[in-house]
């Protein structure tokens, strides 16, 4: 009875964490300062969200709901946030600077 119950509320919590994210816009919430992010975007260090956003479609079709860029053990990497047709929420980072899938999750 505990299983089924936990289960149950693993999947309750999960749709409605995903109507909660489809729900956010898409950003680009970072920590770093826009003048911060501009600079690194003009100096080549790193791609266009646009790019971003096409290479993070490419690898995992789906509906774009949130982006961060963030330094993580010194390079710059942007987590992709997209939602399946089947609202399976997938999380991509991907090399800030080279556009490389470096990670991925779904759940």
């Amino acid at each position: 009875m505990k299983k089924s119950r936990i289960l149950a509320l693993v999947t309750a919590a999960g749709v409605a964490g995903a109507g909660l994210i489809a729900a956010l816009p898409a950003s680009a919430d970072s920590g770093l300062r826009q003048d911060e992010v501009r600079q690194l975007r003009e100096s080549g260090k790193i791609m266009p969200m646009e790019d971003i956003l096409g290479r993070a479609r490419q690898a995992q079709p789906g509906q774009v709901v949130e982006v961060e860029l963030e330094r993580e053990n010194g390079r710059y990497v942007y987590e992709v946030k997209l939602i399946d047709t089947g609202n399976k929420v997938h999380k991509l980072e991907l090399d800030a600077g080279t556009g490389e899938v470096l990670r991925r999750k779904a759940r």
